[in-house]
């Protein structure tokens, strides 16, 4: 998938959603408004707000977007950076789409403080002026909970090493799969679109950040350095992800010993490659890439309710591109 061509085919929406990027960080602080455009130079492939420009335009009536679909899209994207900035400082990234974070060049200080800028000029765009809309409101509201919520989660099972699908599932909607869904939603919302056209879009932005996620897991264990960290680095951290949870449902009668060696790796380091290795010995890359299909699938299937138009061939071109992507 060309997404520079998907781009020029959104033209106006687009250059308006990057015109709103930029004009909403704003600042009379230089250190702030070159670390901004620093951090925007590096914003990779801006999934998000792509994929609510789709949106907006596959539901609504006249196949257009809204002055509204432009703030919600950049409100999406603007959340999305801020959550990196936090998770930089959590997890002690050195690197983020492989350029330095602004963790290791600034401190976790100014990290922490610049994703709370970009958190409140999210919140500034999905208020609006004068025409909030509380449904919007309380969606990107959820999803600020489901993150946290999630983040913690996370925390919790990587000190108990007794994640299961069930918990790995949860953490990836409420990390992953939640601000898909407000991407998508706020704009099916934002063209007053119909409740069967919301709801295939809450469908298939669910299904499709879950899948992204499972892809991402896929590429901790065999991708390239592309991805921009170090491969492995899931299980330095004690974040056990369907690549793993396959390979022990392969091999039950190894799974403790497994759990015990991921909730010794703080002091093992070197128990990764053992942990790797188990990971491709008993096919738990096979096991993620198909749960990862069915999950693209079901995304697809999703959008079947709404007319046919580019904009959703695009969309289900953008699940399938996100089960081919190498970074």
């Amino acid at each position: 998938m060309d997404i520079a061509k998907l781009r020029e085919y959104l033209g106006a929406d687009w250059t308006a959603v990057q015109e709103l990027l930029v004009s909403s960080l704003e600042s009379d602080i230089d250190l702030l408004n070159q670390t901004n455009r620093s951090i925007l130079s590096h914003s990779g492939k801006q999934l998000r707000p792509m994929l609510a420009l789709l949106a907006a335009r596959a539901c609504a009536a006249d196949a257009k977007a809204s002055e509204a679909t432009v703030r919600y899209a950049c409100a999406a994207e603007l959340l999305h950076n801020a959550t990196l900035l936090h998770d930089d400082v959590a997890d002690d990234s050195d690197q983020r789409r492989g350029v330095p974070t602004i963790r290791s060049l600034m401190g976790p200080t100014v990290s922490v403080l610049l994703g709370d800028y970009w958190l409140v000029k999210a919140m500034e765009q999905i208020l609006g002026d004068k025409d909030s809309d509380s449904r919007v409101v309380r969606i990107f509201s959820k999803t600020l909970s489901d993150l946290a919520e999630g983040e913690l989660l996370q925390l919790q099972k990587a000190q108990s090493g007794d994640t299961c699908e069930k918990d790995y599932l949860r953490i990836i909607y409420s990390k992953t799969a939640s601000l898909f869904e407000a991407s998508c939603v706020s704009a099916a919302l934002s063209v007053n679109a119909s409740q069967e056209a919301v709801e295939a879009m809450k469908s298939y932005a669910v299904a499709l950040g879950i899948a992204f996620q499972i892809k991402d897991d896929l590429l901790d264990y065999s991708g390239t350095e592309s991805v921009g960290k170090p491969l492995g680095v899931d299980i330095l951290e004690q974040k056990i992800t369907m690549p793993l949870l396959g390979a022990m449902a392969n091999a039950p009668e190894q799974e403790d010993r497994i759990r015990g060696l991921v909730r010794d790796i703080p002091g093992h380091p070197e128990y990764r490659d053992q942990i790797v290795a188990f990971v491709k010995e008993n096919d738990g890359l096979g096991y993620a890439a198909t749960k990862l299909d069915e999950y693209v699938a079901a995304a697809v299937q999703a959008l079947s309710v709404l007319p046919e138009s580019f904009e959703r061939k695009m969309l289900e071109e953008l699940a399938y591109f996100t089960a081919k992507r190498t970074l």
